[in-house]
């Protein structure tokens, strides 16, 4: 497949380039490319108009359909019913034409779905927490096995309960969903643990896993996770207004239960925290690109919430609520959906240094660049879950809060917004991901939990 670009540069590339990070591949070229930030946003057709139907959960581009494959009260393998509020959500590669879905629930101490009440017994044995009733906190994770060549569900059952609010995550190098807990929830107020925590499913589990709280990796309100394949270092979000980013050093690659060293970003050279959200006039410019100093954290478990205060006043940048991430080919995107001038979005990316997390990285730190700011909310607005199709573009899921419709856009290498569908439900959608051949965009429609696989001619994509 060839992608045409700006200035006649032309990037070539296949569904198994793709898979291993093709994000880099399509955005090539950007550095020299950067103008179209200062003017309006630019819209494209993409794939073109798309196809309306009050009826349909989503209007899709001709050519495109979709198929529901989960949804909240479906009586799961194990004998539970699908929990509500599904949100990120990763995809694994299994045998053959199989694939694993490990998708998050966003649910809450006692948010339970429809039947959950009745299965007490057959979730306390693994859950994390329980909250004053004695119930199991309904959040965690449930894995799906769908069948590629078929279009069938295989299996599906609940792979990790007890957990609070999970939000995002992010899929690893060695075959595990980071799934993030998106509270800052204490024992005794409700709950008989604290939460705030990183968990780790293995996306070969066959039912409900030990929960381990991976402490080291900060007690915050955690958002999404990303990891440097080259490097193992998680670099992870966080949904505040005020919120910092992360990254995670582990003292063994791939064993981060292991223990290692929580950072925030600074910027090289800049005295005291750094605000990146424009909101009181440009401090960061679009398009521009500023040297990364990572800042040392201490009392990462945070008891009194206020990591991202201390660490601010030490240095770090500040972001407008830090929300999903994906790593692509030796860089990484991440959304902040209320940043930028307008207060709807900001798309931020990062390259790390070839040194990176050793002290090398001094000479030759890595680099934050604002990538992407929305001007107008109409055509792109509170970005949330992102991922990189199979042509480079990133697909950013909106979460709008009010009356707006919330559509999933896409943004081309050039920084032009395209849509690829509208929400025609009161939801957000999330957990957008490929599946490893690049055929199949699965996505969750949050509320009420519907699961659901698009396909369609990805390749026709018009900028």
């Amino acid at each position: 497949m060839a992608y045409q670009l700006s200035k006649g540069i032309t990037v070539k590339t296949t569904r198994r380039k793709f898979v291993a990070g093709a994000s880099a591949l399509a955005f090539a070229g950007l550095l020299n490319n950067c103008a179209f930030r200062s003017s309006p946003n630019l819209t494209v057709s993409g794939y073109g108009s798309l196809v309306e139907n009050n009826n349909a959960i989503l209007d899709l581009p001709e050519g495109f359909s979709y198929k529901v494959i989960s949804k909240i009260g479906d009586v799961m393998d194990d004998g539970v019913p699908v929990p509500d509020k599904a949100d990120g959500m990763g995809c694994f590669a299994l045998d053959g034409s199989k694939v694993a879905l490990v998708r998050n629930h966003e649910a809450w101490l006692t948010r339970h779905g429809p039947g959950q009440s009745d299965k007490q017994d057959v979730l306390r044995p693994f859950a994390y927490d329980v909250n004053d009733d004695g119930n199991v906190i309904p959040g965690g994770t449930t894995t799906i096995i769908y069948d590629l060549a078929t279009g069938k569900r295989v299996n599906e059952f609940y792979s990790l309960v007890g957990t609070s609010t999970n939000c995002a995550g992010g899929i690893t190098p060695w075959g595990t969903w980071l799934t993030c807990e998106e509270t800052m929830d204490r024992a005794g107020e409700g709950v008989k643990k604290d939460h705030g925590w990183v968990f780790e499913v293995p996306a070969n589990a066959t039912g409900l896993i030990e929960p381990v709280p991976l402490k080291d990796m900060g007690r915050f309100n955690h958002e999404a996770a990303a990891v440097d394949p080259a490097t193992g270092i998680v670099y992870l979000t966080e949904d505040r207004s005020n919120g910092l980013f992360y990254r995670f050093i582990p003292n063994v690659y791939g064993e981060l239960e292991k223990g290692g060293k929580l950072q925030a970003l600074g910027f090289k050279g800049h005295n005291g925290g750094f605000d990146s959200r424009n909101w009181d006039g440009i401090a960061i410019a679009p398009g521009s690109w500023r040297d990364a100093e990572w800042i040392d954290l201490e009392d990462t478990h945070s008891p009194n919430d206020d990591l991202r205060v201390r660490g601010y006043n030490d240095g770090a940048v500040r972001f407008a609520r830090g929300e999903g991430i994906i790593w692509g080919d030796g860089e990484l995107y991440f959304c902040c959906s209320t940043g930028g001038a307008a207060k709807v979005g900001q798309v931020m990316r990062y390259v790390p240094s070839k040194s990176e997390g050793t002290d090398a990285e001094q000479n030759d730190p890595g680099k934050l660049q604002l990538f992407f700011e929305s001007t107008d909310i109409t055509t792109f607005g509170l970005g949330d879950n992102l991922v990189v199709a199979p042509n480079g573009h990133l697909i950013v899921c909106e979460d709008h809060y009010d009356t707006t419709v919330n559509h999933i856009r896409g943004i081309s290498p050039e920084g032009a917004v395209y849509n690829l569908a509208k929400v025609n439900v009161d939801s957000e959608t999330a957990g957008a991901c490929f599946s490893p051949d690049g055929s199949t965009l699965f996505v969750n429609v949050q509320n009420p939990t519907t699961t659901l696989a698009i396909t369609g001619p990805w390749d026709s994509v018009s900028i």
